[in-house]
């Protein structure tokens, strides 16, 4: 008798937690790909400052446009979105050699203003908020004012520009969040 009612018991638990489980939000969604903050590239909305070693005339501040350029005195408009700062700044440094506008032309690159990241869903202040080089879910959260008490605080649904192309995922408290990702926090159901 004590082998069958555990058995019940057991049974109602695996069907609880069967039923528990299938209510997740997300369920089905694989994990977006792992991105590396140190691997950054430039994308449209960062805004960069070139400074030319020895030429202060020509350091300045730029914001890549849609098209993915940087419009450069003496230069014109020159890609930036897909690359470093130092592949921009290589770039750079070989189109004024070229030109012959400066014989030892030195440029350096500096990301001041990375694109936004946007948070919705179960969050205190959803909206947009200013990536920080190693952000991670959790800090993009507490930047967005932390959870909410109905908050779904596994993991997160995120939109994000990859290689051309828009993927659609999961994300974890600990993993990096990308410049322009869009991150919803789901809601809890129980």
């Amino acid at each position: 008798m004590r082998l069958l009612q555990s058995l019940r018991k057991y049974t109602l638990l695996c069907v609880t937690g069967c039923c528990l489980a299938a209510c997740s939000p997300g369920r089905g969604l694989t994990p977006v790909p792992v991105y590396d903050p140190m691997q950054y590239r430039l994308g449209t909305d960062d805004e960069v400052r070139l400074m030319t070693y020895g030429q202060d005339q020509l350091t300045s501040d730029f914001r890549i446009d849609s098209a993915g350029n940087i419009d450069v005195p003496l230069l014109g408009n020159v890609h930036a979105s897909g690359l470093t700062t130092r592949e921009l700044g290589q770039s750079l440094t070989a189109s004024l050699r070229q030109k012959a506008i400066l014989r030892d032309a030195k440029i350096a690159v500096q990301v001041t203003a990375y694109r936004l990241i946007s948070v919705i869903g179960e969050v205190e202040h959803p909206g947009q908020y200013a990536y920080q080089p190693g952000m991670t879910l959790l800090s993009a959260v507490a930047a967005a004012g932390g959870f909410t008490y109905r908050s779904w605080e596994r993991y997160a649904y995120t939109i994000r520009q990859q290689g051309g192309s828009t993927v659609t995922g999961l994300l974890y408290p600990q993993n990096f969040v990308k410049p322009g990702d869009v991150i919803k926090v789901y809601e809890r159901h129980f």
